[in-house]
């Protein structure tokens, strides 16, 4: 059984160490997503690789064509389950004008880990490895690997390819996912289900260059206007109903027994808002709340570009424009039927209009029972004193489905971070009280796999 004054002694002993890792790690800008960023890549790799060979674990970076798959853990013997963690190592871009310090310049104030990176997914995946070490120190029967991925933030285009190299990344006998977001402080969320995405990108020319609208006002065509119509036709902007012919056809609500569920969750639609800085909501019902964010799909519009964008108004009228769209997806929905049938609408809207395919990500629907979902429960329990909420969560990990196709297998989620962390926003941060009680919810977590592989 776990020593928990010993485990606790552990975890309050790692801090300097965690703390020191994730300022390096922090202050390196992993972004994916930028190509002028691919020597910072490298040595995201590089360094993940040096912290797991620096804790005695057998790892390697993985090539995949694109950027690497560091794989690595500690293996105590063939006849001992298998878990494998799973955590992203890139970052989102840090442009916002919102940030209040330099996003790649960490800051440690009292066990508050600011720096872009810090809970999405950094600060976890290390949570998850002191978690690991312990139980490693502990000559528990269990076998431990890692595997951290460098392309999540664009949708992981190389991560498939790398899980073909079955000599370095062999299949578990389960995986557990530490990369999703509590629904307020003090309450533990285990999300067993995640959206899927499709981006897409609509372009309108309809001249060689801009033109004074004086002069040619009225009778030019305005690709800004005619793209500002399309989207009317896609989406209620009020009510967030999509209005693409067939879009909901292939949908499957939540049962009721699930929106129960999320009701026991503790979803405060008051928190909700201060959280993510949100004046009003289209709905106010914290069940339509949750059902919308967690289980329905969206249409969302992301930006608008062409014509004058400085200060006060330039009269032209634009010869070119682009609208940047996405759809969330929930199951049975498909990212190749839900683009077909955008396309075939916009096509009868406006013919003008090409369409461009920006990636795709199936949903995944998981289970919330069963012998694993209880590990789950009573190490959440240990490592916080509270029971989880089963929720849903309403973004988007390829790599989740790229797994479940490769190993069928079981897919837990034990994720760490707090809606105020700031997700995919300015002000990133982390802290002490969740990566603590990560470490021993993750040493619980193994040590009721070590037992379940035994019994």
């Amino acid at each position: 059984m776990v020593n928990e004054r010993q485990l606790r002694s552990f975890v309050k002993g790692s801090r300097p160490r965690f703390e020191d890792l994730l300022g390096q790690m922090v202050e390196v800008p992993s972004i994916s997503m930028d190509s002028s960023r691919s020597g910072d890549m490298r040595r995201m790799a590089d360094l993940a690789k040096q912290y797991l060979a620096g804790m005695n674990a057998k790892v390697q970076v993985v090539e995949t064509g694109g950027y690497p798959i560091v794989s690595g853990g500690w293996i105590t013997g063939p006849e001992c389950p298998t878990v494998t963690i799973y955590n992203h190592l890139d970052v989102q871009p840090a442009q916002e004008p919102e940030w209040k310090h330099a996003p790649f310049a960490f800051r440690n104030d009292r066990g508050i880990y600011h720096g872009r990176g810090a809970t999405d997914d950094k600060g976890p995946a290390l949570t998850a490895m002191f978690g690991a070490r312990y139980a490693i120190e502990q000559g528990w029967p269990i076998n431990i690997r890692f595997l951290w991925e460098l392309e999540e933030e664009i949708g992981s285009p190389h991560f498939a390819t790398g899980l073909r190299n079955h000599s370095v990344i062999p299949r578990p006998d389960s995986v557990v996912v530490s990369d999703t977001i509590w629904i307020a402080k003090g309450r533990p969320a285990v999300p067993y289900g995640l959206r899927g995405l499709l981006g897409a990108r609509l372009i309108l020319r309809t001249g060689e260059k801009d033109a004074h609208s004086g002069v040619t006002g009225g009778a030019a065509r305005n690709p800004l206007a005619e793209l500002m119509e399309v989207a009317n036709t896609c989406v209620d902007a009020r009510t967030g109903r999509v209005k693409i012919p067939g879009f909901y056809d292939d949908v499957v609500e939540p049962t009721i027994n699930e929106i129960k569920d999320f009701l026991k969750s503790g979803f405060d639609v008051r928190r909700f808002k201060e959280a993510y800085g949100f004046r009003s909501l289209r709905v106010k019902d914290p069940a339509e709340v949750m059902r919308r964010i967690w289980s329905a799909p969206t249409f969302e519009i992301h930006g608008l570009s062409g014509g004058y964008h400085g200060q006060g108004i330039k009269t032209v009228v634009p010869g070119r424009a682009e609208l940047k769209v996405s759809m969330r997806l929930v199951p049975n929905q498909t990212p190749e039927r839900v683009f077909a049938l955008l396309k075939k609408h916009v096509s009868r809207v406006n013919p003008s209009v090409k369409m461009e395919r920006e990636g795709a990500l199936y949903p995944f629907k998981g289970s919330f029972a069963g012998s694993y979902v209880d590990c789950v429960k009573r190490a959440v329990r240990a490592g916080f004193g509270k029971d989880p909420a089963f929720v849903r969560e309403g973004g988007s990990i390829g790599a989740v489905v790229t797994m479940q196709k490769a190993w069928k297998i079981p897919i837990l989620f034990i994720g760490l971070s707090l809606p105020e962390h700031g997700y995919h926003a300015p002000n990133e941060y982390y802290d002490w009280g969740q990566a603590s009680g990560g470490m021993k919810t993750f040493a619980h977590y193994f040590w009721e796999l070590a037992k379940m592989g035994t019994a």
